[in-house]
């Protein structure tokens, strides 16, 4: 029996597709990787008994990346990555194997069919699937087709068995086009942002970001914010004046009207017209109109739209609204969340889609109303040809969603209930009225038929009081006429919602990709969130953009971003050739980062006034090794110290605490030692800012603080302090912390687990003596009298803390994963009674001895 392997972008829709092409009756496993399972079940395909195996990926399989030293910002000139740099496709997560497990999983098998989703990023996803699967998948004779591409729309029954009927071929020109934002991206963010971080951190102390990056589409958004906020700024308020009149329908009703010159800003002006108009004593009615409006249903919800209301009126940030839409979609509750469309396809089930919405709690009786009297056809928006709109599949209520994912689901069955309801019908009526010789007019609204705003309240047209009945030449009295001052007002700075419309106008970044761009300016300090998710720059982000425009208007102006998004869909299309588009946006970006490096300067004017040198930022904390005087150690991100007498600066370990370490001293520079925590219940461990930026030894590489150093002698080093192999990585090793007693700690020099042991002991001390049993080190240990857990009053004791049934009991692990294999126990070893109990395996080498210099410790907790 041949096997057909099928792949899916992300576990849960893998699981929901098996289930639906199996009728459920499948089995399944884990893979190897452990995140990604595998369902198996027989069936036909292409007129043959056949065995499917449906499995998944998790997002991208490949990442782009630069080769070798050209990841190092300290050996390469960015220049050199516009075209010499080579490039190489990495694990995107090294750590699923997912190549490993995709190879394994398509070995032997005869057909694949891809189940990724439909747009340029999943069809890129496809070719990295099929460059794992294909050299270990069984070899097709004459030229049999093997190769298959579902394409769907929503996670239902009659979308995927309609997929798996109509299978086509993965699209290799959107897959390129992919490739090319991608290399493009990389090598035109990484010079700029490598070049200005480096030049401007290593002069300004109180930047207060950690990267001050660049991007092709990152820069032109924080653009449309700085460009609002210089308008806001040169703002000058304006005095004019208006005049209102008041006229009485009858005794307790009054109208207020508005005059149709509007505004005047010459206050003798508007004063003479006041005296013109305040001693009538009567309004006469010059004209009157009433006429049937319609206020239109909405389009189909596109990407855009969705993100734009989700910030504006459902308080979510893009990429938040992105994520709870995406989760929505793989649970089957919504269709493709990522569409450029508004216009449904002459043969969608829209009835069936709005059944399912049939017994609803807050919907029903509409939903019920539009099936019986007839659903009204939505209006014809724009196709481009992707996925339909965003559209409910299948009914939820609020206690099965919850939170932000029922707030969003609401919205979008609400909405496509609007596209299929009527429009909104309403009569305007207008009285015009002469006040001397000026004009005054007011006017009202009254709904005839609510339509779609049955359903979307907020958008209803607003309760107004019915204008009295009246024909030309009918008189009413005055009640007043008044001069109001006033004046003009800046605009806000822009919403979400303001700039999502702006990129999608000038084409910055796709449907998928907006939500990426607004939270990367975010990330990166240049903009912040006030209040009605509005972005306010900060003095970086203006700074930045000021500069870009005094260098080179195009670095920040949408113009030349949106020429490249053009040239990449030319690409997807097959109109286009890849490396000409690729060859000639580089070149172009090349002379521009060249003369961007040439005139640096002319952004560093701007810097000066608004930032602070790094020799008067921070505070003094350790001293120099070189002249012995006190670094300032600068707190803004990053934190690093300066020493301003050697115009040096030391970078430092981030998101965590940095203080004095006694006042000792590195015995290889003389440098003073600082201390770096993560808090009271995490790691800690003493770095040498020289050594931590300037690694000692070859064994070493930069950004490794004592408890990775491998000096013979020095009493903070790993070699003094390491115990054994970390459990949960391959190359960490658990070393004592000297400065968390009371609550003593050993911490894995690697990843995240943290052993609480020996509480309360007075002094633990790793010795030089080693395990007769697992040759891993003793640790010497003075217990509190009051308090000693060891027999016999007895308060000091020697022992390995992987076999001394003793120091077992006094192991507490911490951030390890419980399922890890080493957890388990098995034959031949003794199993501890909880993640506590530790021991490691006998046949490993002696980590302390010499010969090993610490370089393979090969202890494990059990």
């Amino acid at each position: 029996m041949k096997t057909v392997l099928m792949v899916a972008e992300k576990p849960s829709l893998a699981q929901s597709i098996a289930k639906i092409l199996s009728r459920g009756s499948l089995s399944s496993h884990k893979g190897l990787n452990g995140a990604c399972s595998v369902h198996e079940y027989t069936g036909t395909f292409a007129g043959q008994p056949v065995r499917f195996k449906m499995t998944s990926v998790c997002g991208h399989v490949m990442t782009l990346d630069f080769l070798g030293k050209y990841n190092k910002w300290d050996k390469v000139d960015p220049a050199e990555l516009f075209s010499q740099a080579p490039t190489e496709k990495k694990e995107a997560n090294p750590k699923l194997n997912m190549v490993k497990f995709l190879q394994v999983e398509g070995r032997g098998c005869d057909y694949i069919v891809l189940w990724l989703d439909c747009d340029k990023e999943g069809e890129n996803i496809c070719f990295e699937v099929l460059d794992a699967v294909l050299p270990v998948m069984n070899k097709a004779y004459g030229g049999e087709k093997t190769v298959f591409r579902a394409r769907f729309s929503s996670i239902t029954d009659t979308d995927i068995c309609n997929a798996m009927a109509c299978l086509g071929e993965p699209d290799h020109n959107e897959a390129l086009s992919v490739d090319a934002r991608q290399e493009l991206d990389l090598r035109i963010g990484c010079a700029f942002t490598r070049f200005q971080t480096k030049y401007f951190q290593g002069k300004y102390g109180d930047l207060d970001s950690s990267l001050i990056s660049f991007g092709p589409c990152q820069t032109p958004t924080l653009g449309f914010c700085v460009e609002r906020h210089d308008k806001i700024q040169s703002f000058k308020p304006e005095t004019y004046w208006v005049l209102q009149a008041k006229v009485n329908t009858d005794k307790d009703r009054s109208l207020l009207l508005d005059w149709d010159r509007v505004r005047v800003f010459d206050r003798e002006i508007a004063q003479m017209f006041l005296n013109m108009t305040k001693l009538e004593k009567e309004a006469q009615v010059e004209a009157t109109s009433r006429k049937e409006k319609a206020k239109q249903r909405p389009l189909a919800l596109n990407t855009v739209e969705m993100l734009r209301v989700a910030s504006s009126s459902l308080g979510m940030g893009p990429q938040h609204a992105m994520q709870t839409a995406e989760r929505l979609y793989t649970q089957g509750y919504i269709s493709y969340p990522r569409t450029e469309t508004t216009h449904y396809p002459e043969n969608f089930d829209l009835k069936g889609s709005l059944r399912q919405q049939a017994n609803h709690p807050y919907w029903a009786d509409t939903v019920k109303r539009l099936l019986a009297e007839g659903i009204n056809r939505p209006r014809k928006g724009h196709d481009a040809g992707d996925h339909p709109p965003i559209t409910p599949m299948k009914s939820a209520t609020e206690a099965e969603l919850g939170g932000d994912a029922w707030r969003l689901y609401e919205y979008i069955t609400r909405h496509f209930i609007a596209t299929v309801s009527h429009d909104c019908k309403y009569l305007q009526s207008t009285i015009s009225f002469r006040i001397g010789p000026e004009l005054f007019t007011c006017s009202g609204k009254t709904v005839l038929s609510p339509g779609f705003t049955e359903i979307m309240p907020w958008q209803s047209v607003p309760l107004e009081e019915n204008l009295p009945t009246c024909q030309r030449g009918d008189t009413f009295p005055v009640g007043e006429v008044k001069m109001l001052e006033k004046q003009t007002s800046p605009p806000d700075y822009l919403t979400e919602a303001e700039l999502i419309t702006l990129m999608e106008k000038h084409g910055i970044g796709t449907d998928a990709s907006i939500p990426v761009h607004i939270n990367n300016i975010c990330q990166r300090n240049y903009v912040t969130v006030e209040s009605g998710r509005r972005l306010k720059p900060t003095n970086l982000g203006i700074v930045l953009v000021h500069g870009y425009y005094k260098i080179d208007a195009e670095l920040v102006l949408p113009t030349i971003r949106s020429a490249v998004e053009k040239q990449l869909n030319l690409i997807a299309q097959g109109k286009a050739d890849y490396r000409q588009v690729l060859g000639h946006t580089l070149d172009v970006f090349k002379r521009k980062f060249h003369y961007f490096v040439d005139s640096i300067a002319g952004m560093d004017e701007l810097m000066e006034v608004s930032f602070s040198p790094l020799a008067a930022t921070g505070k003094p904390l350790s001293r120099c090794g070189k002249c012995h005087r006190f670094m300032k150690y600068i707190q803004a991100k990053p934190s690093r110290l300066h020493c301003s007498h050697c115009d040096e600066t030391y970078t430092l370990p981030q998101k965590g605490t940095i203080k004095l370490y006694k006042e000792l001293r590195c015995p290889l520079d003389d440098f003073e030692l600082v201390l770096w925590s993560s808090g009271s219940r995490g790691k800690s461990y003493p770095l040498c800012p020289y050594c931590y930026n300037h690694p000692p030894f070859r064994d070493m590489k930069k950004g490794m603080g004592c408890n990775e150093c491998t000096h013979p002698s020095c009493q903070h080093s790993l070699s003094m302090l390491g115990i054994g192999q970390c459990v949960e990585c391959e190359s960490g090793v658990l070393v004592l912390d000297p400065t968390s007693g009371p609550k003593w700690k050993v911490a894995c020099n690697k990843c995240s687990v943290v052993a609480h042991c020996f509480e309360n002991a007075h002094r633990v001390r790793v010795s030089a003596d080693t395990c007769s049993v697992c040759e891993a080190a003793l640790l010497d240990v003075d217990f509190n009298k009051a308090k000693s857990p060891l027999p016999g009053d007895e308060t000091q004791h020697m022992g390995c803390v992987f076999c001394d049934p003793v120091f077992q009991e006094l192991v507490e692990l911490k951030h390890a994963a419980s399922c890890h294999p080493m957890h388990r126990g098995g034959p031949g070893r003794r199993q501890g009674r909880g993640r506590g109990r530790a021991r490691r395996p006998p046949g490993k080498p002696n980590p302390r001895r010499p010969k090993d210099k610490m370089s393979a410790l090969a202890a494990y907790f059990v």
